[in-house]
C-alpha cells in the first residue's frame, strides 16, 4: 500500500538535508509540525510550519522536556486508519493523524564524551519524547513512515516523486531502522549508568555498536561478516583507525590487525610487531623503526608473508621501502609521512590503516566472548608488570641485568601469544615463539623449532605455571639461561629443582596470561 503523508511531525538534532526535504514535503501539499529549534530554523527558511503547542493546545514546559508527549500527537500517529472505533475516536475528540514522523534524537554521545561531563548535563541530553514518538510511529508503520536518518531522505523523495507516496516494503523499513536506533540509544544511556556506578555486570547486559563496514566476508568466504564499533570509545584502537589506501578489510584482517595493535600498545620504545592469524610471529624495539622493523622481520620471515605489521612511531620512507619488498596485507601505524604513502601506494592493494598518536589511554569496557546462545564479559588483559626486578625468584641464581630486560621484553609478548604460550627472546627482539599447542612442552619444542637465530644465553616466557619439568629440560637443552612465568604449580618444587640443576634462572610473576 502506498501512502501519501498528509502531515509531519519534524524534530531533529541533526538538521544536515533539512530545509530541502522540509521544502518537498511542503510543496507536496504536506503540513508540517515542529519544535524549538527545528521549527525556529524552518521558519527562518520561510517554509511553512506549525508549531507544535498550537497543534496540541498546550504549551512546551518543564524547560522543554515535555513537548510532544500529548495525546494529541500520539493518538494523531498511533491510530489504525482502518480500524473503525479509532476513527470514531478521533472524531469525537477532533484528533487530526500524522502520518509521517521526522525525528533524531538528543545528542547523548556526543554530551558524555566530553570532557569532564556532569552528571546534570548527561541526564539533560536523554530524549524522551523522541523516542517516544519514534517507537510509536514505528508501531504503527502500516499507516505511518518514520525518518531517523537524513541519509533516507532522498530514497523517501524519489518514492513519493515516482510512487505518489511511501511503499509498504520502505515503511517497514524505516521501522526496523527506528527499533534499532531506540535499542542503540537506550543500551548507550544503560551503559554510561553502568560505568558511572562501576556496575561491570548489570542484570540485563547490552552490547551496542554502529556499522562501520560490511566486509567481504568472514573467516571464510561462506561466512557473512560485519563489522561495528562501540560508542563512546575514546581508545586509540583498530576501532578508531581510517584505512588511507588497499582494498577492502576482511574480518580475519580486523582480528589480526587488533592483535597486533594491542599488543604494540606494551611498549614505549619505538616497536614493530609483525601478527600472522592472529598470533605475533616477530616483535622486536630499536633505536628507530627501522632497526626494529628489521629485528622483528628477522624472527619469522617465512611466517610474515601475507601478515600485518604494526609500527608505533610515524612511519617514513626508509622503513617504507623495506616494507614494500615483502608482501604485506596491512600495514597499521599513528601516520604516515609523504614520501612513505607515495612509496607504499604502488601496491595498490596493501591496505595501510592510520591511527593516530597512541596515549596511553585505555577504555574501561570489558571483553566480550561469544559462545553459542550466549556470550562471556571479562576485564580486559591489561596487567603490566611494575618492576620486574621486584618479582620473586625462587632459583639459586638470579638473573643478571640482560636478562632481566629480556624476561620483561618476553613477557610483555607472551601476554599476546595464544595460549598455551612459550616466547624465546633477547632484550630487543623475540628468536622463537611457540604457540596455541594442547601441551607447554609442544609450545618450548615449536618455539626453538621456529627460531632461526641460536637462543642459547637468552630468556624464556611461559603465560602459565609449567604442569611438569619436561619445559625446563627442554629449554635448558636449547640453552636457555633464565625463565619468567606466573608459578603456582603443585609441581613449582619440582621446576625449581629443574632451574637449579641446569644454573637457570627463574622469576615468579604471580599472573597468568592465558589468550584463549
Amino acid at each position: 500500500m502506498i501512502i501519501m503523508p498528509k502531515r509531519a511531525l519534524i524534530s531533529v538534532s541533526k538538521k544536515d538535508g533539512l530545509i530541502d526535504f522540509a521544502r518537498f514535503l511542503v510543496n507536496k501539499g504536506v503540513e508540517i509540525l515542529s519544535t524549538g529549534g527545528t521549527y525556529k530554523l524552518l521558519k527562518e527558511n520561510n517554509i511553512s510550519v506549525v508549531e507544535i503547542s498550537e497543534f496540541t493546545g498546550f504549551p512546551e514546559m518543564l524547560d522543554g522536556r515535555v513537548k510532544t508527549l500529548h495525546p494529541k500527537v500520539h493518538a494523531g500517529i498511533l491510530n489504525i486508519r482502518d480500524n473503525k472505533n479509532h476513527r470514531e475516536t478521533m472524531a469525537t475528540h477532533n484528533l487530526k493523524d500524522i502520518d509521517m514522523v521526522v525525528v533524531n534524537l538528543y545528542p547523548f554521545e556526543e554530551t558524555v564524551s566530553k570532557e569532564n561531563v556532569s552528571l546534570d548535563e548527561a541526564i539533560e541530553n536523554i530524549d524522551i519524547g523522541g523516542p517516544s514518538m519514534i517507537r510509536s510511529a514505528a508501531k504503527n508503520f502500516k499507516f505511518v513512515t518514520v525518518v531517523t536518518d537524513p541519509k533516507d531522505y532522498g530514497k523517501i523523495i524519489n518514492e513519493m516523486d515516482v510512487k505518489g507516496g511511501v511503499s509498504f516494503e520502505t515503511r517497514i523499513d524505516l521501522a526496523r531502522k527506528a527499533y534499532s536506533l531506540t535499542a542503540f540509544y537506550d543500551s548507550m544511556i544503560s551503559n554510561y549508568f553502568n560505568r558511572l556506578l562501576g556496575i561491570k555486570f548489570p542484570e540485563y547486559a547490552t552490547v551496542s555498536g554502529r556499522l562501520k563496514e560490511i566486509m567481504r566476508y568472514g573467516e571464510n568466504p561462506h561466512q557473512d561478516s560485519a563489522f561495528y564499533v562501540h560508542p563512546l570509545i575514546k581508545e586509540v584502537s583498530v576501532s578508531t583507525s581510517k584505512q588511507l589506501q588497499g582494498k577492502e578489510l576482511s574480518f580475519n584482517n580486523i582480528v589480526d590487525i587488533n592483535s597486533a595493535f594491542e599488543l604494540l600498545k606494551e611498549f614505549d620504545e619505538p616497536a614493530v610487531v609483525i601478527v600472522k592469524h592472529n598470533n605475533p610471529c616477530g616483535v622486536a624495539i630499536g633505536k628507530d623503526l627501522l632497526e626494529a622493523y628489521l629485528l622483528a622481520l628477522e624472527c619469522d620471515p617465512i611466517s610474515a608473508f601475507g601478515g600485518i605489521v604494526a609500527l608505533n612511531r610515524i612511519v617514513d620512507k626508509s622503513v617504507a621501502e623495506e616494507m614494500k619488498k615483502l608482501f604485506l596485507e596491512v600495514i597499521i601505524a599513528p601516520a604516515f609521512d609523504n614520501e612513505a604513502i607515495q612509496l607504499l601506494a604502488e601496491k595498490k592493494n596493501l591496505r595501510l590503516i592510520e591511527t593516530g598518536e597512541i596515549s596511553k589511554y585505555r577504555d574501561p569496557e570489558l571483553d566480550l566472548k561469544k559462545v553459542v546462545g550466549g556470550f562471556l564479559l571479562q576485564d580486559r588483559d591489561l596487567h603490566q608488570l611494575d618492576d620486574i626486578r621486584s618479582l620473586p625468584v625462587p632459583t639459586k641464581r638470579k638473573p643478571t641485568d640482560f636478562e632481566y630486560k629480556a624476561l620483561d621484553f618476553a613477557w610483555k609478548v607472551a601476554k599476546h601469544v595464544k595460549s598455551n604460550a612459550i616466547v624465546y627472546s633477547n632484550d630487543r627482539q623475540t628468536i622463537g615463539i611457540g604457540a596455541g599447542q594442547m601441551s607447554r612442552v609442544d609450545s618450548s619444542k615449536i618455539a626453538a623449532l621456529k627460531a632461526r637465530k641460536p637462543i642459547d644465553g637468552l630468556a624464556m616466557a611461559s603465560d602459565a605455571f609449567f604442569p611438569f619439568r619436561d619445559s625446563i629440560d627442554e629449554a635448558a637443552e636449547r640453552g636457555i639461561k633464565a625463565i619468567i612465568q606466573p608459578g603456582g604449580s603443585i609441581r613449582d618444587e619440582e621446576v625449581i629443582k629443574a632451574c637449579d640443576e641446569h644454573g637457570i634462572a627463574m622469576v615468579f610473576t604471580g599472573i597468568r596470561h592465558f589468550k584463549h
